[in-house]
């Protein structure tokens, strides 16, 4: 049964391990997570600058949607001073749709084809629409290109283009990733403007641009946060205040940088303020010329491994205590963390949370299934020693969780007490069986009742007699004299009892007390199915040999307890006495008082 459990177990947690990663149930969470813990920004390329269309420049300039091409015209030609004075590639964040003024819109084409190092934007217009395939099913394109914004026909001709369009994640609208290209109906492959301004300054190095993937678009790694990249006005640039020098093989990006462009997003190195569409493309520029892109981790592999780390923590933690679980448990999130950490570093993403979450609860589940066994366990401690022992010492052991049920037994020093009937065999002749039991019945329950009261352990019941040991299962203070006191309510006891039963019967009823002290084996004996709870050893024997010589109604008792209790107690000497199954005799007291009380021997 147990090993169906933990199969279970396993099988529970890893499932959900294998669903939370592959289902990408926390995606949206593990988003955020990622953000907080692994995007950092590193370090700004110097070679990367941006020409800022800001306040600043609108007051100078007048109003953006109020400027001729004459502006863009002179930005490129103050820029580019000679052949050895100027930009590697300029990129304008800008569209340039509709012709305004002949002259000066010719002007701007005709400068930019000249440099030949002039990326301009265009964009698209996305929207979902529903498609059927050739089989007659429908199915939804999300970014099927409802229009399309080019820069006007001269311009167009002159310079490289690439869309601007925002790549934002559904879940939370925050710029994880960029565009590479996008496919038109016609199957045309249109590169995004980050993408065409890195291919142009890789051939201005004389170099082939590499991109990390085959696919649309990537995931990359920001450099700065809001506003960390160079930029300076236009204005300034324009007015000689920043010189052309400072822009000489270096990256230009021209783009707007003021609230009221509405070009401004959320990005994972700062959630705190947005960043401008313009500096958002220098960072994906810069990813894709240092490679800082990031791979995701396929979702089946990541899911196999989270789900076998799970399933030996399940395993691990059924062994190990509540505070081992706990830090277990912890260990495994922080190795997570710094692993993903790590993995970030190297260019790969992947799932951050579903382990954690899994782990917490693993982690929880452990400590609750060993709280719920330990009071199964305390519950059933109690109703095993309910049986033995006083109800005050059950309530001790099941507060404590020290004793277990399990079969073994250790050496203690002990006080052992045996009582038996006088006469029993010759009394149960004479009298009914129904009669024989009611005896019975009252006697047990009369040292049942005396050996709880002083905290004593019963071990047995054998036919007639009682056996009880003192000081086990644990230690009890003074257990040698409670011991004595257990007897001694047992023989006043039994003096009602005597005359009740006389009265009833018109037979006598007296008992035989004997006990001693010493060390014993104390524990479970017998088989894992059927086990009972005893001491065993030569001071048991000895007890029972006491027993088995004491007249009705009297208590014998070894030297050895009473050395230990003679101070409170008063007997007669008995002498040494012959015991069965020992070599020598034992030296024996009769208890005649107790605290003071005294009662008459019976003979």
């Amino acid at each position: 049964m147990k090993i169906l459990k933990r199969i279970c177990s396993c099988l529970l947690f890893g499932v959900l391990a294998f669903t939370g990663v592959f289902s990408g149930v926390l995606d949206a969470a593990d988003k955020s997570a990622e953000d907080m813990l692994y995007h950092r920004p590193g370090k700004i390329d110097a070679k990367i600058k941006i020409v800022k269309i800001d306040d600043r420049t609108m007051n100078r300039l007048g109003e953006f949607s109020s400027w001729d091409r004459d502006i863009y015209a002179d930005l490129v030609e103050t820029l580019c001073v000679s052949e050895e004075i100027r930009p590697a590639v300029i990129g304008f964040d800008v569209l340039f749709g509709d012709e305004k003024n002949g002259e000066t819109d010719a002007r701007f084409a005709r400068v930019c084809g000249e440099q030949g190092n002039v990326v301009t934007g265009l964009s698209y217009v996305f929207t979902k629409k529903t498609f059927e395939d050739l089989q007659g099913n429908l199915y939804e394109n999300k970014m099927y290109a409802e229009e399309k914004v080019l820069p006007y026909a001269s311009l167009r001709e002159a310079t490289r283009q690439g869309f601007v369009n925002a790549l934002m994640d559904e879940d939370d609208s925050i710029i994880r990733s960029s565009f590479l290209y996008f496919t038109e109906e016609d199957g045309t492959k249109v590169q995004s403007f980050s993408s065409a301004v890195y291919a142009t300054y890789m051939e201005f190095l004389g170099k082939t641009a590499e991109y990390p993937t085959e696919k649309n678009k990537m995931t990359f790694r920001y450099s700065g946060k809001p506003g960390e990249h160079e930029n300076v006005s236009l204005v300034d640039v324009l007015d000689g205040t920043v010189p052309p020098e400072a822009f000489n093989d270096c990256i230009v990006l021209v783009g707007a940088y003021a609230q009221g462009f509405m070009d401004a997003y959320f990005v994972p190195v700062d959630r705190s303020a947005q960043m401008y569409g313009v500096e958002i493309h220098a960072n994906v520029i810069q990813a894709l010329l240092e490679q800082k892109t990031l791979t995701q981790i396929p979702a089946a592999a990541e899911a196999i491994v989270t789900a076998l780390i799970v399933i030996a923590l399940v395993l691990l933690c059924e062994r190990l205590s509540v505070g081992k679980v706990a830090a277990v448990c912890g260990i495994v999130v922080v190795v997570k963390m710094a692993a993903g950490f790590v993995l970030f570093g190297l260019g790969y993403s992947g799932n951050v949370l579903v382990l954690p979450v899994t782990t917490v609860a693993v982690g929880i589940y452990s400590i609750a299934l060993q709280y719920y066994r330990a009071r199964k366990a305390k519950q059933s401690i109690e109703k095993a020693f309910r049986k033995y022992v006083a109800p005050q010492v059950v309530k001790e052991i099941a507060k404590s969780g020290t004793y277990e049920l399990k079969l073994g037994g250790e050496n203690r020093e002990i006080a052992v007490l045996f009582v038996d009937i006088r006469g029993f065999t010759s009394l149960s002749e004479k009298i009914s069986a129904e009669q024989v039991v009611e005896i019975l019945n009252e006697y047990l329950a009369l040292t049942t009742e005396c050996v709880f009261r002083h905290g004593g352990t019963l071990d047995k019941f054998v036919g007639d007699a009682t056996m009880a040991v003192f000081n086990a299962p644990f230690d009890t203070e003074d257990y040698v004299y409670k011991a004595v006191l257990t007897a001694w309510d047992i023989v006043r006891g039994g003096d009602r009892i005597e005359k009740e039963f006389t009265e009833r019967f018109g037979i006598p009823v007296g008992f035989g007390v004997g006990i001693n002290c010493g060390p014993a084996v104390v524990g479970n004996i017998g088989c894992e199915f059927r086990m009972d709870y005893t001491a065993i050893g030569d001071t048991v024997n000895t007890a029972a040999r006491l027993e088995a010589n004491a007249p009705r109604g009297t208590i014998y008792i070894s030297e050895t307890v009473y050395r230990q209790v003679k101070d409170r107690i008063t007997v007669d000497e008995v002498g040494e006495i012959p015991l069965k199954g020992k070599a020598n005799g034992v030296y024996v007291y009769s208890v005649t008082g107790v605290n003071g009380e005294q009662s008459p021997n019976k003979e």
